[in-house]
């Protein structure tokens, strides 16, 4: 228990990370701070391919690290420590700057950020495939870790807004509310440092073939392709979804309060169909879980867009608290399918452990598909006619629409074509660990 428990609360400061940056970052950069909704995009993706570059390197090096504290546990400490201070530099900027000033500010202080971020992801995750090789501890591992990644999501985006009116100075308070959320990601990963022990590896244990070498094979695997192009394709059409919703509220409904509401409602869900999914999972399979899962999201998001304007807002609060029916498998099969490839990988490569390598491109994966959405929100915004914290026109409704539903669900379709091919279900997998002898 202390082990699950020790693991699982590391993804509540990484998970508050992901869903404060998804949700609210392109509104603080637009509408808080006055840039201008293109150059904030512009930031945005700039920050996230600069991460996902930091992600091979860092998997790399850990995977290669020796010392008293294991591979993984030095990374995320000075990772930790560098979280709190960069969410104190990126929301405590000066909103009377020019845009030139705040937007290279804003990707500098965004680029800090996301390598923190790196430091201690990347080692996180590939703490998973270390602590269990049973195909369904993973599962229960995950879990755990997603549970805490659902509570992290409250706060990093639920507690938010509610606090905001405490302030009279909005961008004091952005300041103060992201330290202290700073705080929060510091302490979590520091106890799963603490509570945590890795299996010692001695030098021969790591040794492994070149940089670039390394990284051509892990991309060059079919498998892990079949796993990774879908979580990258789910993540963009979520993270669109998740910078587009307080938009939607805002200007469609005509309420920004009903955003908590709706948020309150799909994690809650989410949080609670998370057993459910497991259980499934040992008779349905982790792929089929996940992308029935994703259809029911694609159909949730679809009706919630319509809903605007032709529906209820209470309509709409219930389509998307059924949506996290779906939105659960996200949280737990992707983590659960990844420590599968890397034991794929050992079984093939004669043994290799390269947890931080396929970890990082997981990691990358993901990112980049953050990267993709969140400067697609605020390119289409643009384009669409976009005016922040103002009366929008008809066509810059249209844009919110289609970035809350219609764009996301093309993601989520080519994401469930695709993982519908990959192999590993529990009889491959035991089979893979266990073969039988030859002629038996």
């Amino acid at each position: 228990m202390k082990t699950k428990l020790g693991f699982g609360v590391g993804d509540l400061g990484g998970n508050l990370f992901f869903t404060f940056i998804g949700f609210y970052l392109l509104y603080f950069l637009t509408d808080v701070l006055g840039l201008s909704a293109a150059l904030a995009g512009t930031t945005l993706m700039i920050g996230k391919i600069w991460d996902a570059v930091t992600d091979p390197v860092t998997g790399y090096a850990s995977d290669r690290t020796i010392s008293p504290w294991g591979r993984r546990r030095p990374y995320m400490v000075v990772g930790s420590i560098l979280s709190l201070i960069s969410m104190y530099l990126l929301f405590s900027m000066d909103g009377e700057s020019s845009q030139t000033k705040l937007f290279v500010l804003a990707t500098l202080y965004f680029c800090l950020l996301s390598t923190a971020y790196t430091l201690v992801n990347i080692p996180y995750t590939a703490l998973l495939p270390e602590l269990s090789r049973s195909y369904d501890d993973r599962t229960l591992l995950t879990a755990y870790r997603m549970s805490f990644a659902v509570l992290g999501t409250f706060v990093g985006a639920g507690a938010v807004m509610p606090l905001l009116g405490l302030f009279p100075d909005p961008q004091k308070g952005w300041s103060i509310i992201a330290s202290a959320l700073g705080a929060v990601m510091m302490a979590t990963a520091l106890i799963t440092v603490w509570t945590i022990r890795e299996p010692v590896h001695k030098k021969e244990d790591v040794q492994g073939k070149g940089f670039i070498k390394t990284y051509v094979e892990a991309l060059g695997m079919k498998v892990f392709l079949q796993a990774l192009i879908p979580w990258t394709l789910f993540i963009a059409g979520t993270s669109m979804i998740q910078g587009a919703l307080v938009y939607y509220f805002k200007y469609i409904f005509n309420n920004e309060a009903l955003f908590q509401l709706a948020l309150i409602g799909l994690l809650s869900t989410s949080l609670i169909f998370i057993p459910l999914w497991v259980k499934l999972s040992h008779r349905l399979g982790k792929k089929n879980c996940y992308n029935i899962g994703m259809l029911i999201v694609t159909a949730g998001v679809l009706l919630f867009s319509y809903s605007g304007g032709n529906w209820s807002a209470l309509t709409a609060i219930l389509i998307i608290t059924a949506t996290g029916i779906g939105l659960s498998t996200h949280y737990v099969m992707p983590h659960s399918i990844l420590p599968d490839v890397v034991e794929y990988d050992s079984v093939h490569s004669g043994g290799l452990r390269r947890e931080g390598v396929f970890s990082s491109l997981w990691t990358f994966g993901s990112k980049i598909g953050q990267a993709m959405a969140l400067a697609l929100n605020g390119w289409l915004l643009s384009i669409f006619d976009y005016v922040p914290d103002a009366v929008q026109s008809s066509r810059s409704i249209l844009g919110i629409k289609l970035i809350c539903g219609p764009f996301p669900a093309l993601f989520y379709i080519a994401g469930i074509l695709i993982l519908m091919n990959f192999p590993i279900n529990r009889e491959y997998y035991e089979n893979m660990l266990n073969p039988e002898p030859e002629g038996a």
